[in-house]
């Protein structure tokens, strides 16, 4: 698989997921595949690796730089201030959710400003707000041509007014051409060795598991 996976909107919106009925007045902002393929049941597994991470740790200079300067200049601007966020500026989704989804709370995020909506057997969302926009991190689930499956990441986004609109403009080609990128190669890492163990790999007779990484 490549590095830089970016998908279609296609590969998000052709799909029933219930996101599309909590978020619809939010605009899909990209699509990109996960470096990962797994068991089904796995997928917590993967939703429970990105609520542990920080972006900042195991990444190249170049990122952690951007990540600085962005908080730096939010702290600056006041752009991540508690009146900016959930329950202040915007409410949280969970006012949205139907009442299976409202019982199937997800994990806590540990580094990044994430709050968890609802994770399911192949799907999962988490929402964040500040002064430029009201966002969800939507992972997936998706079975594949050969029938096994990958992750997927969507990323949906209101902008708040003019500020909003430039700011993700401002930051998209960075987020392309940098950090996705570096996201991915990081997710590819975690996974595998969060996953990878000496009885997944005796119990395969060719010597690969179902959660093996695919490059």
């Amino acid at each position: 698989m490549k590095q830089q996976a970016r998908l279609p909107n296609s590969a998000h919106t052709s799909r029933p997921w219930r996101i599309h009925e909590i978020a619809a007045d939010f605009r899909l902002e990209d699509v990109w595949a996960l470096p990962v393929r797994a068991e089904k049941s796995d997928f917590p597994a993967l939703v429970n690796g990105f609520a542990a991470s920080d972006p900042v740790q195991g990444c190249s200079w170049l990122v952690r730089a951007l990540w600085s300067a962005r908080w730096k200049v939010g702290a600056l601007l006041g752009w991540d201030e508690a009146q900016t966020g959930l329950g202040e500026r915007v409410p949280t989704l969970r006012g949205r959710l139907p009442k299976d989804l409202l019982d199937a709370p997800g994990p806590d995020f540990q580094a990044l400003p994430f709050t968890s909506l609802y994770l399911i057997e192949d799907e999962f969302a988490a929402e964040i707000a500040n002064s430029t926009m009201h966002g969800i991190m939507h992972l997936s689930c998706v079975a594949d041509e050969t029938g096994s499956y990958r992750g997927q990441m969507a990323v949906l986004v209101k902008p708040n007014g003019l500020l909003g609109v430039m700011y993700m403009a401002a930051i998209r080609p960075f987020r392309h051409l940098i950090v996705y990128p570096e996201m991915m190669r990081q997710a590819k890492r975690d996974w595998g060795i969060n996953r990878a163990s000496p009885h997944e790999e005796a119990s395969s007779p060719s010597g690969r598991t179902g959660t093996e990484i695919q490059s």
